[in-house]
């Protein structure tokens, strides 16, 4: 019960947010998960997840990873069936999974974009939300300040909300930092 008690302040807090309109989310958003009691609370994270890019045509990468220093690589989510990944999630926060992921990532590699980006009607309103193409999944966003995201992952069928935050990355801004790998320079996908 503690879990749904969780999942139920999350939802809460998700929708207290204001909405997003799809045209201010066009760019690349770094990623990271805000622990909700979901079986995926760390999965993405210990396999590299650098987080979201989304197009001037309403197309989204949905799933970008860290491949290399200064490569994301985007990864087409058809590959596991959601439910398996949800099953499989123990396994998912471990470093046998994340040796193994990173070897397997070129040959998940996404052919396109593998998500579209509108409004879409929830539970709490009118909100940008991100449509899996090949998964039952459902991604809502919402405003947390002026350059932070929540997004709420919804599974059809599936009660249980996954949690995670967005943070835009200025390329600007990112090329002129000199230490480490820039996000802009990051930013380029095989």
């Amino acid at each position: 019960m503690e879990s749904m008690g969780r999942q139920d302040e999350m939802k809460a807090w998700f929708s207290s947010l204001k909405p997003v309109q799809p045209v201010e989310m066009i760019g690349l958003w770094r990623g990271a998960g805000i622990p909700s009691d979901h079986p995926l609370d760390g999965v993405l994270e210990n396999l590299g997840w650098f987080g979201k890019r989304f197009h001037a045509d309403m197309r989204a990468d949905a799933l970008l990873f860290q491949w290399r220093a200064d490569r994301l690589i985007a990864i087409e989510p058809g590959f596991f069936p959601i439910g398996l990944a949800i099953k499989a999630a123990p396994f998912g926060r471990t470093m046998v999974a994340r040796s193994w992921f990173s070897y397997l990532q070129k040959a998940l590699r996404a052919r396109g974009t593998t998500a579209s980006l509108a409004l879409q009607t929830s539970a709490d309103g009118v909100t940008a939300a991100m449509r899996y193409d090949r998964q039952p999944i459902v991604d809502y966003f919402r405003r947390m300040n002026g350059q932070e995201l929540a997004g709420m992952m919804c599974i059809a069928g599936d009660a249980r909300r996954y949690f995670f935050k967005l943070r835009r990355i200025d390329a600007t801004a990112a090329t002129a930092r000199s230490s480490g790998p820039s996000p802009a320079r990051a930013a380029k996908t095989i």
